[in-house]
């Protein structure tokens, strides 16, 4: 997936420039200069848009807008398995990926999530919501402990018990960037948005509405400015989801992304060592050292293995 998408060949009139800031499969919403929000398509049967693009779009016709150029993008954060490409968004800051002991979460969403936003070059913090829950507690502590010792950024707030102490903590992080949520569902992510941006509840509706989305609210992702709320940023919500495949990813950039293995590379027997099953391996040595988290070792070998196994298809 390219970081940008290519311009299509406009008609010569006059663009209006504008960002994208809600989606739901190929119908937009376009905040444009004047503040106005127009109902938008992409010109052609193109799927290349989504939430945090600048884009050009015609003034409406009948209501609606054509997009017809999407603007070099800074990044792009995405998900893949072999079949398909889901963008999440695009021109984002930094990554919030949520958490909780309950629903019950997998570990390995959050360093797949980690893993992404690495190989798209954009800042991850890894926050644990419901640290009031007792049920799992225990998992999710230590969930952040292995976190914190390979050197990610975490923090661990209560949106119920003490939403002031979580407003203000998440605020240190996100003032005056351009936030992506992400999470499986049911961790308490929309919770934290409407203590954040109140008015976003208000603003899913609407979006709803103009999308002909019902109640089905969480299958578009949608971009919240902040200022209403008296700060300065903006957070770019994502339906939750179980499973974010990485079909795009490389071997090279599964090491770059996990620094508890890459440290180990060196050392080993073969230059062209994958750290699975060759002898004299540097990091296999280390894993039977102790020096390597045996569940991180068993992601590493899960999610290497399928890399391999994508470039024979």
């Amino acid at each position: 997936m390219p970081k940008s998408a290519k311009r299509s060949s406009a008609p010569s009139r006059e663009l209006l420039p504008g960002l994208v800031i809600a989606s739901h499969g190929r119908h937009y919403k376009v905040l444009i200069e004047s503040g106005e929000v127009l109902e938008a398509h992409r010109r052609g049967k193109r799927g290349d848009v989504c939430v945090g693009d600048h884009v050009q779009c015609t003034p409406p016709d009948s209501g609606v807008a054509a997009i017809e150029v999407v603007e070099e993008r800074r990044n792009l954060l995405y998900r893949s398995d072999e079949w398909r490409i889901k963008t999440l968004a695009a021109n984002v800051n930094q990554v919030c990926i949520i958490f909780a002991s309950r629903p019950t979460f997998n570990p390995w969403f959050i360093w797949k999530a980690l893993l992404a936003a690495s190989q798209a070059g954009i800042d991850a913090v890894v926050v644990r919501n419901k640290v009031e829950l007792a049920e799992g507690a225990t998992e999710a502590a230590e969930a952040i402990s292995l976190l914190k010792s390979i050197g990610e950024k975490t923090m661990e707030v209560s949106a119920l018990e003490h939403p002031e102490e979580t407003e203000a903590r998440l605020l240190e992080i996100l003032q005056g960037k351009t936030t992506l949520f992400v999470g499986q569902s049911g961790m308490g992510k929309s919770t934290l948005l409407n203590l954040l941006i109140p008015h976003a509840t208000a603003a899913t509706r609407e979006f709803s509405v103009a999308l002909n989305l019902g109640k089905q609210t969480t299958t578009a992702a949608q971009w919240y400015d902040a200022k209403p709320d008296g700060w300065d940023g903006a957070i770019i919500d994502t339906p939750g989801f179980q499973e974010f495949g990485l079909a795009h990813l490389s071997l090279n950039d599964i090491l770059r992304a996990m620094p508890d293995i890459r440290e180990h590379v060196t050392g080993c027997r073969f230059f062209n060592c994958r750290h699975l099953h060759e002898p004299g391996c540097n990091v296999k040595a280390a894993l039977e050292a102790g020096l390597i988290s045996p569940a991180r070792y068993e992601f590493y070998s899960s999610i290497a293995t399928y890399a391999l196994s994508l470039i024979h298809i």
